[in-house]
């Protein structure tokens, strides 16, 4: 059986950014521009972060759920792909997670 990936979920968004907006949340949310995509997020982040330190295992979940979704709906409103997020975390694999902060705040 095959698992369900981000990179399925992004391929749905890219099908539904590409359908008509009346029938697709995903669209209404991309028609609205970036700065609403990243307002949604960041209350979809809020409410991760408010169910992370509840005792509800199922919210923090279906929240988690729910920021993903809205992540991959932001990136896609500015034009940028999971690959390149992918590829960004890959470098950062080479070194620890104290030196790659580190180098970051040299440049």
């Amino acid at each position: 059986m095959s698992r369900f990936s981000l990179h399925d979920l992004a391929r749905i968004i890219d099908a539904r950014a590409a359908s008509g907006g009346e029938a697709s949340y995903t669209r209404k949310l991309l028609d609205k521009g970036p700065e609403h995509c990243a307002r949604k997020f960041g209350e979809e982040a809020v409410e991760t972060v408010i169910a992370a330190v509840g005792t509800n295992r199922d919210h923090l979940i279906a929240e988690s759920a729910d920021v993903l979704f809205h992540l991959l709906v932001l990136l896609k409103s500015c034009g940028v792909a999971l690959e390149e997020v992918e590829a960004t975390l890959e470098s950062r694999t080479g070194m620890s997670g104290l030196e790659e902060k580190a180098a970051r705040k040299r440049d």
